[in-house]
Protein backbone atom coordinates (compact mmCIF):
# COMPACT_ATOMS: atom_id res chain seq x y z
CA UNK A 1 0.00 0.00 0.00
CA UNK A 2 0.97 3.70 -0.34
CA UNK A 3 2.09 5.35 2.60
CA UNK A 4 -0.01 8.52 2.65
CA UNK A 5 -0.43 11.14 5.72
CA UNK A 6 -2.69 10.41 8.96
CA UNK A 7 -4.38 13.21 10.08
CA UNK A 8 -6.35 14.20 13.40
CA UNK A 9 -8.29 17.31 14.44
CA UNK A 10 -6.81 17.97 17.47
CA UNK A 11 -9.85 20.03 19.52
CA UNK A 12 -9.44 22.55 21.83
CA UNK A 13 -11.84 24.68 23.10
CA UNK A 14 -12.65 27.80 20.60
CA UNK A 15 -9.26 27.02 18.93
CA UNK A 16 -5.39 26.58 20.04
CA UNK A 17 -4.49 30.41 19.83
CA UNK A 18 -4.39 31.52 23.29
CA UNK A 19 -6.40 34.48 22.16
CA UNK A 20 -8.68 32.62 19.82
CA UNK A 21 -11.79 33.52 21.85
CA UNK A 22 -11.10 37.25 21.46
CA UNK A 23 -10.84 37.09 17.22
CA UNK A 24 -13.91 38.34 15.75
CA UNK A 25 -14.45 34.68 13.72
CA UNK A 26 -15.11 32.79 16.55
CA UNK A 27 -18.33 31.81 18.59
CA UNK A 28 -17.34 31.72 21.97
CA UNK A 29 -20.87 31.60 23.57
CA UNK A 30 -20.84 28.13 22.08
CA UNK A 31 -18.24 26.43 23.35
CA UNK A 32 -20.61 24.54 25.83
CA UNK A 33 -23.21 23.60 22.64
CA UNK A 34 -22.39 19.89 21.93
CA UNK A 35 -24.23 20.48 18.66
CA UNK A 36 -21.01 22.64 18.05
CA UNK A 37 -18.47 20.27 18.55
CA UNK A 38 -20.86 17.57 16.90
CA UNK A 39 -20.36 19.75 13.70
CA UNK A 40 -16.98 20.22 13.91
CA UNK A 41 -16.48 16.46 13.82
CA UNK A 42 -19.16 15.73 11.02
CA UNK A 43 -16.99 18.47 8.68
CA UNK A 44 -13.63 16.71 9.80
CA UNK A 45 -15.45 13.32 8.80
CA UNK A 46 -16.48 15.16 5.00
CA UNK A 47 -12.57 15.48 4.65
CA UNK A 48 -12.01 11.85 5.60
CA UNK A 49 -10.04 13.00 8.92
CA UNK A 50 -8.10 9.51 10.96
CA UNK A 51 -9.81 10.86 14.26
CA UNK A 52 -10.70 14.17 16.13
CA UNK A 53 -8.72 14.14 19.20
CA UNK A 54 -9.48 15.55 22.99
CA UNK A 55 -7.10 17.23 25.00
CA UNK A 56 -7.99 16.68 29.20
CA UNK A 57 -6.68 17.55 32.26
CA UNK A 58 -8.60 16.79 35.99
CA UNK A 59 -7.70 20.53 37.25
CA UNK A 60 -8.58 23.96 36.06
CA UNK A 61 -5.86 26.04 34.14
CA UNK A 62 -4.24 28.55 35.95
CA UNK A 63 -4.81 30.92 33.27
CA UNK A 64 -8.36 30.44 32.45
CA UNK A 65 -8.75 34.43 33.40
CA UNK A 66 -7.54 35.50 30.34
CA UNK A 67 -8.64 32.75 27.91
CA UNK A 68 -10.89 29.52 27.18
CA UNK A 69 -9.16 27.07 29.16
CA UNK A 70 -11.85 25.00 31.01
CA UNK A 71 -12.66 21.20 30.39
CA UNK A 72 -14.88 19.49 28.87
CA UNK A 73 -15.62 15.55 30.07
CA UNK A 74 -13.78 13.50 27.21
CA UNK A 75 -15.86 10.70 27.64
CA UNK A 76 -19.04 12.28 27.84
CA UNK A 77 -18.14 14.59 24.73
CA UNK A 78 -17.17 12.07 22.47
CA UNK A 79 -20.09 9.69 23.29
CA UNK A 80 -22.01 12.66 21.96
CA UNK A 81 -19.72 13.00 18.68
CA UNK A 82 -19.75 8.67 18.27
CA UNK A 83 -23.71 9.50 17.96
CA UNK A 84 -23.23 11.93 15.41
CA UNK A 85 -20.71 10.78 13.19
CA UNK A 86 -19.84 7.37 11.23
CA UNK A 87 -16.67 6.69 10.74
CA UNK A 88 -13.97 9.24 12.12
CA UNK A 89 -11.97 8.17 15.43
CA UNK A 90 -12.86 9.24 18.89
CA UNK A 91 -9.43 9.67 20.52
CA UNK A 92 -10.04 11.05 24.46
CA UNK A 93 -7.64 11.93 26.92
CA UNK A 94 -7.72 10.11 30.28
CA UNK A 95 -4.26 10.27 33.18
CA UNK A 96 -3.13 7.00 34.47
CA UNK A 97 -2.01 8.93 37.59
CA UNK A 98 -5.79 10.06 38.51
CA UNK A 99 -8.03 7.48 37.15
CA UNK A 100 -8.26 3.73 38.18
CA UNK A 101 -7.44 1.04 35.70
CA UNK A 102 -10.98 -0.72 35.70
CA UNK A 103 -13.46 2.72 35.41
CA UNK A 104 -10.84 3.91 32.44
CA UNK A 105 -11.24 0.34 30.92
CA UNK A 106 -14.96 0.25 30.94
CA UNK A 107 -14.91 3.68 29.92
CA UNK A 108 -12.52 3.09 26.63
CA UNK A 109 -14.51 -0.35 26.12
CA UNK A 110 -17.98 1.31 26.20
CA UNK A 111 -16.72 3.81 23.21
CA UNK A 112 -15.11 1.56 21.37
CA UNK A 113 -18.49 -0.79 20.97
CA UNK A 114 -21.09 2.21 21.04
CA UNK A 115 -18.84 3.92 17.89
CA UNK A 116 -18.34 0.47 16.01
CA UNK A 117 -14.48 0.76 16.83
CA UNK A 118 -13.28 3.87 16.34
CA UNK A 119 -11.92 4.36 19.67
CA UNK A 120 -8.49 5.72 20.69
CA UNK A 121 -6.85 6.57 24.19
CA UNK A 122 -4.54 9.41 24.44
CA UNK A 123 -2.35 8.19 27.84
CA UNK A 124 -0.92 11.03 29.75
CA UNK A 125 0.62 11.20 33.26
CA UNK A 126 -0.74 14.69 34.25
CA UNK A 127 2.08 17.05 34.38
CA UNK A 128 -0.66 19.90 36.75
CA UNK A 129 0.54 19.87 40.36
CA UNK A 130 -2.74 21.66 41.48
CA UNK A 131 -4.58 17.89 40.39
CA UNK A 132 -3.09 16.29 43.21
CA UNK A 133 -5.57 18.43 45.64
CA UNK A 134 -8.67 17.33 43.59
CA UNK A 135 -8.07 13.65 44.50
CA UNK A 136 -7.25 14.16 48.35
CA UNK A 137 -3.27 14.19 47.94
CA UNK A 138 -0.69 16.14 49.58
CA UNK A 139 1.43 16.31 46.73
CA UNK A 140 1.53 15.61 42.87
CA UNK A 141 3.86 12.39 42.47
CA UNK A 142 7.16 13.42 40.51
CA UNK A 143 7.69 12.67 37.16
CA UNK A 144 9.77 9.32 37.30
CA UNK A 145 6.72 7.92 39.79
CA UNK A 146 3.76 8.75 37.49
CA UNK A 147 5.45 7.16 34.66
CA UNK A 148 6.46 4.13 36.68
CA UNK A 149 2.38 3.87 37.72
CA UNK A 150 1.64 4.33 33.97
CA UNK A 151 3.42 1.22 32.76
CA UNK A 152 1.48 -0.64 35.16
CA UNK A 153 -1.83 0.88 34.51
CA UNK A 154 -1.60 0.26 30.70
CA UNK A 155 -0.52 -3.49 31.68
CA UNK A 156 -3.49 -3.74 33.71
CA UNK A 157 -5.99 -2.29 30.89
CA UNK A 158 -4.88 -4.94 28.63
CA UNK A 159 -5.05 -7.48 30.35
CA UNK A 160 -8.69 -5.96 31.32
CA UNK A 161 -9.39 -5.83 27.60
CA UNK A 162 -7.97 -9.10 26.78
CA UNK A 163 -9.66 -10.66 30.48
CA UNK A 164 -12.69 -11.97 27.41
CA UNK A 165 -11.79 -13.47 24.55
CA UNK A 166 -12.85 -13.03 21.18
CA UNK A 167 -15.29 -16.30 21.06
CA UNK A 168 -16.48 -15.28 24.62
CA UNK A 169 -20.03 -13.82 23.38
CA UNK A 170 -21.75 -16.81 21.91
CA UNK A 171 -25.14 -15.20 21.98
CA UNK A 172 -26.91 -18.73 20.93
CA UNK A 173 -30.43 -17.97 21.13
CA UNK A 174 -31.55 -21.83 20.13
CA UNK A 175 -29.10 -22.96 23.10
CA UNK A 176 -29.41 -20.45 25.32
CA UNK A 177 -25.71 -19.92 26.14
CA UNK A 178 -25.34 -16.37 25.60
CA UNK A 179 -21.78 -16.58 26.60
CA UNK A 180 -18.47 -19.27 27.27
CA UNK A 181 -17.48 -17.95 30.48
CA UNK A 182 -14.46 -20.83 30.10
CA UNK A 183 -13.19 -18.06 28.03
CA UNK A 184 -13.51 -15.14 30.37
CA UNK A 185 -10.63 -14.54 32.85
CA UNK A 186 -9.84 -13.25 36.01
CA UNK A 187 -7.12 -11.53 35.92
CA UNK A 188 -5.74 -11.45 39.48
CA UNK A 189 -3.09 -8.59 39.14
CA UNK A 190 -1.09 -7.67 42.02
CA UNK A 191 1.52 -5.19 41.35
CA UNK A 192 3.57 -2.30 43.05
CA UNK A 193 1.26 0.09 42.52
CA UNK A 194 -2.08 -1.58 41.47
CA UNK A 195 -4.24 -4.67 42.32
CA UNK A 196 -7.29 -5.57 40.18
CA UNK A 197 -9.45 -8.84 40.08
CA UNK A 198 -11.08 -8.33 36.98
CA UNK A 199 -12.06 -9.70 34.76
CA UNK A 200 -13.99 -7.06 32.86
CA UNK A 201 -17.59 -6.54 32.79
CA UNK A 202 -17.83 -6.06 28.96
CA UNK A 203 -17.04 -8.36 25.97
CA UNK A 204 -14.00 -7.71 23.99
CA UNK A 205 -14.29 -4.64 21.60
CA UNK A 206 -14.51 -3.85 17.91
CA UNK A 207 -11.26 -3.07 17.94
CA UNK A 208 -9.77 -5.65 20.32
CA UNK A 209 -8.46 -2.82 21.99
CA UNK A 210 -8.75 0.82 21.10
CA UNK A 211 -5.79 2.93 19.56
CA UNK A 212 -2.69 3.42 22.41
CA UNK A 213 -1.92 7.16 21.90
CA UNK A 214 0.54 8.68 23.92
CA UNK A 215 1.64 12.40 24.26
CA UNK A 216 5.25 13.37 25.50
CA UNK A 217 8.75 13.55 24.75
CA UNK A 218 10.88 13.37 27.65
CA UNK A 219 13.53 10.26 28.28
CA UNK A 220 10.73 8.70 30.35
CA UNK A 221 8.20 9.45 27.46
CA UNK A 222 9.61 8.13 24.75
CA UNK A 223 10.82 4.97 26.76
CA UNK A 224 6.89 4.56 27.66
CA UNK A 225 6.06 5.33 23.77
CA UNK A 226 8.40 3.05 22.63
CA UNK A 227 6.78 0.43 24.96
CA UNK A 228 2.93 1.10 24.75
CA UNK A 229 1.80 3.99 21.77
CA UNK A 230 0.75 2.84 18.66
CA UNK A 231 0.65 7.00 17.60
CA UNK A 232 2.54 9.26 19.37
CA UNK A 233 1.41 13.35 19.49
CA UNK A 234 5.01 15.07 19.92
CA UNK A 235 6.13 18.52 19.34
CA UNK A 236 8.94 19.96 17.01
CA UNK A 237 9.83 23.26 15.91
CA UNK A 238 12.64 22.03 13.28
CA UNK A 239 12.59 19.52 10.45
CA UNK A 240 15.79 18.16 12.03
CA UNK A 241 14.25 18.28 15.31
CA UNK A 242 11.53 16.05 14.12
CA UNK A 243 13.31 13.58 12.51
CA UNK A 244 15.72 12.78 15.14
CA UNK A 245 12.58 12.27 17.55
CA UNK A 246 11.32 9.86 14.65
CA UNK A 247 14.65 7.90 13.91
CA UNK A 248 15.32 7.78 17.98
CA UNK A 249 11.51 6.46 18.51
CA UNK A 250 11.47 4.05 15.58
CA UNK A 251 14.83 2.88 16.71
CA UNK A 252 13.95 2.37 20.40
CA UNK A 253 10.45 0.29 19.26
CA UNK A 254 12.37 -1.92 16.95
CA UNK A 255 15.09 -2.85 20.01
CA UNK A 256 11.85 -3.70 22.26
CA UNK A 257 10.78 -6.26 18.95
CA UNK A 258 8.05 -3.89 18.27
CA UNK A 259 7.25 -3.23 14.22
CA UNK A 260 8.28 0.20 13.90
CA UNK A 261 5.51 0.96 10.97
CA UNK A 262 3.22 0.16 13.66
CA UNK A 263 3.82 3.23 15.50
CA UNK A 264 2.93 6.09 14.03
CA UNK A 265 4.27 9.77 15.08
CA UNK A 266 1.97 12.40 14.82
CA UNK A 267 3.36 16.36 15.25
CA UNK A 268 1.43 18.90 16.34
CA UNK A 269 0.68 21.95 13.34
CA UNK A 270 -0.99 25.13 13.92
CA UNK A 271 -1.67 26.90 10.34
CA UNK A 272 -2.60 30.62 9.20
CA UNK A 273 -3.68 30.23 5.90
CA UNK A 274 -4.46 32.72 3.62
CA UNK A 275 -4.29 33.54 -0.20
CA UNK A 276 -0.88 34.99 -0.05
CA UNK A 277 1.65 34.73 2.33
CA UNK A 278 1.53 38.35 3.68
CA UNK A 279 -2.25 37.72 3.94
CA UNK A 280 -1.22 35.04 6.27
CA UNK A 281 1.28 36.39 8.06
CA UNK A 282 -0.95 39.30 8.82
CA UNK A 283 -3.82 36.79 10.36
CA UNK A 284 -0.93 35.23 12.52
CA UNK A 285 -0.17 38.97 13.58
CA UNK A 286 -3.75 40.23 14.26
CA UNK A 287 -4.02 36.95 16.44
CA UNK A 288 -0.82 37.97 18.39
CA UNK A 289 -1.83 41.60 18.75
CA UNK A 290 -4.84 39.99 20.84
CA UNK A 291 -2.94 38.44 23.17
CA UNK A 292 -2.62 39.28 27.09
CA UNK A 293 0.55 39.91 28.66
CA UNK A 294 -0.31 38.58 32.18
CA UNK A 295 -1.38 35.40 30.81
CA UNK A 296 1.50 34.72 28.44
CA UNK A 297 3.50 35.65 31.40
CA UNK A 298 1.65 33.21 33.43
CA UNK A 299 3.08 30.51 30.49
CA UNK A 300 6.00 31.62 31.09
CA UNK A 301 6.51 31.06 34.84
CA UNK A 302 4.94 27.64 34.75
CA UNK A 303 6.65 26.14 31.67
CA UNK A 304 10.58 28.10 32.85
CA UNK A 305 10.53 29.05 36.10
CA UNK A 306 10.97 33.17 34.52
CA UNK A 307 9.18 35.61 37.09
CA UNK A 308 8.83 38.84 34.44
CA UNK A 309 6.10 41.44 34.18
CA UNK A 310 4.73 43.51 31.47
CA UNK A 311 7.75 46.00 31.72
CA UNK A 312 10.32 43.54 30.97
CA UNK A 313 8.88 42.76 27.66
CA UNK A 314 10.79 44.24 25.23
CA UNK A 315 14.01 43.06 26.42
CA UNK A 316 15.97 39.64 26.06
CA UNK A 317 14.51 36.40 27.27
CA UNK A 318 17.01 36.19 30.41
CA UNK A 319 18.39 33.23 30.02
CA UNK A 320 20.61 33.09 33.19
CA UNK A 321 17.93 33.31 35.32
CA UNK A 322 15.72 30.30 33.94
CA UNK A 323 16.00 27.39 36.38
CA UNK A 324 16.58 23.81 35.12
CA UNK A 325 16.92 21.75 38.21
CA UNK A 326 14.37 19.42 39.35
CA UNK A 327 10.89 18.06 37.45
CA UNK A 328 10.85 20.94 34.99
CA UNK A 329 13.95 19.88 33.54
CA UNK A 330 12.71 16.75 33.04
CA UNK A 331 10.25 17.96 30.67
CA UNK A 332 10.34 18.01 26.97
CA UNK A 333 7.90 20.85 26.68
CA UNK A 334 10.91 22.89 28.71
CA UNK A 335 13.72 21.77 26.48
CA UNK A 336 11.86 22.69 23.40
CA UNK A 337 11.46 26.39 24.86
CA UNK A 338 14.96 26.25 25.64
CA UNK A 339 16.06 25.54 22.03
CA UNK A 340 13.92 28.53 20.41
CA UNK A 341 15.12 30.59 23.01
CA UNK A 342 18.96 29.49 22.66
CA UNK A 343 18.13 29.32 18.43
CA UNK A 344 16.47 32.49 18.06
CA UNK A 345 17.53 34.93 20.57
CA UNK A 346 14.33 36.38 21.08
CA UNK A 347 12.87 39.39 23.23
CA UNK A 348 9.96 38.13 25.97
CA UNK A 349 7.17 39.33 23.56
CA UNK A 350 8.77 37.35 20.66
CA UNK A 351 8.76 34.61 22.61
CA UNK A 352 5.58 34.99 24.30
CA UNK A 353 4.08 35.36 20.97
CA UNK A 354 6.07 32.14 19.52
CA UNK A 355 4.39 30.52 22.25
CA UNK A 356 0.72 31.83 21.73
CA UNK A 357 -0.32 30.08 18.55
CA UNK A 358 0.11 26.53 20.01
CA UNK A 359 1.85 26.24 23.38
CA UNK A 360 5.36 25.11 21.64
CA UNK A 361 3.75 23.16 18.70
CA UNK A 362 4.91 24.23 15.34
CA UNK A 363 2.62 27.41 13.77
CA UNK A 364 3.07 28.05 10.04
CA UNK A 365 1.61 30.52 7.86
CA UNK A 366 1.04 30.59 4.45
CA UNK A 367 -0.88 29.73 1.53
CA UNK A 368 -2.56 26.35 0.97
CA UNK A 369 0.45 25.58 -1.43
CA UNK A 370 3.01 26.55 1.32
CA UNK A 371 1.28 24.92 4.35
CA UNK A 372 1.01 21.44 2.15
CA UNK A 373 4.74 21.99 1.31
CA UNK A 374 5.77 22.15 5.06
CA UNK A 375 3.74 19.24 5.75
CA UNK A 376 4.87 17.16 2.68
CA UNK A 377 8.39 17.82 3.58
CA UNK A 378 8.47 16.41 7.45
CA UNK A 379 6.29 12.90 6.09
CA UNK A 380 8.89 12.69 3.13
CA UNK A 381 11.90 13.49 4.95
CA UNK A 382 11.52 11.05 7.82
CA UNK A 383 9.94 13.09 10.51
CA UNK A 384 6.53 12.56 10.68
CA UNK A 385 3.95 9.44 9.78
CA UNK A 386 0.64 12.24 9.94
CA UNK A 387 0.36 15.10 12.15
CA UNK A 388 -2.08 16.57 14.42
CA UNK A 389 -3.92 19.67 12.88
CA UNK A 390 -4.30 22.50 15.74
CA UNK A 391 -6.57 24.90 14.17
CA UNK A 392 -5.68 28.25 15.54
CA UNK A 393 -9.32 29.28 15.82
CA UNK A 394 -12.80 27.04 15.63
CA UNK A 395 -14.29 26.60 13.14
CA UNK A 396 -12.89 28.96 10.38
CA UNK A 397 -8.97 27.74 11.17
CA UNK A 398 -10.21 24.16 10.57
CA UNK A 399 -12.58 25.45 7.29
CA UNK A 400 -9.59 26.98 5.67
CA UNK A 401 -7.07 23.96 5.99
CA UNK A 402 -10.21 21.15 5.39
CA UNK A 403 -11.55 23.36 1.90
CA UNK A 404 -8.16 24.10 0.38
CA UNK A 405 -4.66 22.49 2.24
CA UNK A 406 -6.43 18.80 1.79
CA UNK A 407 -7.13 19.37 -1.98
CA UNK A 408 -3.65 20.24 -2.38
CA UNK A 409 -2.49 16.75 -0.38
CA UNK A 410 -5.22 14.81 -2.47
CA UNK A 411 -3.54 16.38 -5.74
CA UNK A 412 -0.49 15.05 -4.71
CA UNK A 413 -1.59 11.51 -3.53
CA UNK A 414 -0.57 12.25 0.07
CA UNK A 415 -3.88 11.99 2.03
CA UNK A 416 -6.90 9.47 0.88
CA UNK A 417 -10.05 10.70 -0.63
CA UNK A 418 -12.19 8.34 1.07
CA UNK A 419 -12.38 6.43 4.08
CA UNK A 420 -11.50 2.82 2.81
CA UNK A 421 -12.46 1.16 6.49
CA UNK A 422 -14.47 1.60 9.77
CA UNK A 423 -12.35 1.40 12.59
CA UNK A 424 -9.09 4.01 13.51
CA UNK A 425 -7.15 0.97 13.66
CA UNK A 426 -8.24 0.05 9.88
CA UNK A 427 -7.86 4.50 9.15
CA UNK A 428 -3.82 4.24 10.70
CA UNK A 429 -3.21 1.22 9.15
CA UNK A 430 -2.58 -1.08 12.49
CA UNK A 431 -3.72 -4.42 12.82
CA UNK A 432 -6.63 -5.59 15.54
CA UNK A 433 -4.69 -7.36 18.19
CA UNK A 434 -4.88 -10.93 19.34
CA UNK A 435 -6.43 -11.51 22.92
CA UNK A 436 -3.70 -12.40 25.18
CA UNK A 437 -5.86 -13.53 28.18
CA UNK A 438 -4.32 -14.60 31.41
CA UNK A 439 -5.04 -18.04 32.06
Amino acid sequence: MTRTLRLNLFVYPGGHHEAAWRYHGTDPERLLDIGFYQDLARRAEAAAFDAVFFADGPSLADNVRYASRFRLEPFTWLSAVAAATERIGLIATASTTYTEPYNLARLLSSLDHLSGGRAGWNIVTTGAPQAAGNFGLDEHPVHAERYERAREFVEVVTKLWDSWEDEALVVDQKSGLFADTDRIHEIDHTGPRLKVRGPLNLPRSPQGRPVYVQAGSSEDGRSFAAAYAEAVFTAHQTLRGGQEFYADLKARAGALGRDPERLLVLPGISPFIGSTEAEARALHKEFDELTQPEYSLQLLRRLLGLELSAAELDGPVPRQLIETRGERGNGSRFRLVLDIIDRERPTVRELLHRLAGARGHRVVAGTPEQVADQLQEWFEHGAADGFNVMPPWLTGGFDLFADQVVPVLRERGLFRTAYEGTTLREHYGLPRPAAEPVR
